[in-house]
């Protein structure tokens, strides 16, 4: 119940930004095509936007003839959680990272990077996938995936808004330019604010559900380690709207990213992972 009443809080408040975008561009005419949009974006962000992260990053489905290993790591967690098998995916990145993602337990996905498989070793990695199927077990992945997907639509209005003071927009119909710029430089801004009041205190909680699940939290803190470090070294090519989605943040060291971060210090993280007891 309680995700719940955070998802509708989350599709209203940023549905809300959607509306003011609308406004400022249009006027009660592009309030109005900006709520018929919403309505069949959260619609759609319901059922697809899964699908649509996995598309982006052009994740391949493994089956378990494929990759054995490590599909029968996913299914002997997922048993252990309670949960349902996930479907399981790779992204050939080199960036180490893997995220969770589906609106409940039985359309769950949980992807890893290519880059993941080559640092961590089998402890470290099965402690990745429980924290991500934690995430699934938490209800946590229906939030943070229409997050994603509502927070890159906000994005990309906000850059037609900025193309529309470039290019004179606004003219004929009575907007007001400042109003267009300050929505440009806003309305980013407060899609990001809404995803921070939902993504760093579920980051702690999917740490300790997933140690639990594993019955370790020692391999976990030691994977958060490699993997920030990781993140550091490598360039990233990462969609701002869905960096919290990944279980570290993939914009370490963009400082604009970092203003901003989705994700609690991996420091305390580990801390708060070595002063478990289980």
């Amino acid at each position: 119940m309680a995700n719940m009443i955070r998802t509708t809080l989350l599709l209203a408040g940023l549905t809300g930004i959607l509306l003011l975008i609308g406004g400022f561009l249009g006027g009660r005419g592009g309030m109005l095509i900006a709520l018929i949009f919403s309505v069949l974006m959260n619609f759609g962000s319901y059922w697809y936007s899964d699908k649509l992260v996995l598309k982006m990053y052009k994740a391949r489905e493994l089956s378990g003839a494929e990759a054995p290993e490590l599909f029968g790591m996913v299914q002997n967690l997922a048993a252990k959680a309670g949960l349902p098998m996930p479907r399981l995916y790779v992204v050939d990145n080199p960036m180490p990272n893997a995220f969770a993602t589906g609106r409940d337990p039985k359309h769950a996905a949980v992807a890893v990077t290519t880059g993941i498989t080559r640092i961590l070793n089998k402890e470290e990695l099965a402690g990745v996938i429980s924290h991500e199927l934690a995430h699934v077990k938490n209800r946590d992945t229906l939030i943070s995936t229409i997050a994603a997907t509502i927070a890159g639509v906000i994005t990309f209005m906000a850059n037609m808004a900025q193309w529309s003071l470039i290019f004179g927009g606004g003219d004929d119909d009575g907007a007001n330019p400042l109003g267009i710029l300050a929505m440009a430089i806003l309305a980013p801004i407060a899609a990001t604010i809404v995803q921070l009041a939902i993504s760093r205190g579920r980051e702690f909680e999917a740490d300790a559900t997933g140690a639990r699940i594993f019955g370790n939290p020692f391999p976990l803190a030691s994977a958060l380690a490699k993997l920030e470090a990781g993140n550091r070294a490598v360039q990233s090519d990462v969609n701002p709207s869905t960096a919290h989605m990944f279980i570290v943040n993939p914009l370490k060291g963009k400082a604009v990213a970092s203003l901003f971060s989705t994700h609690p210090s991996t420091e305390e993280r580990i801390a708060r992972l070595r002063a478990m007891q289980i």
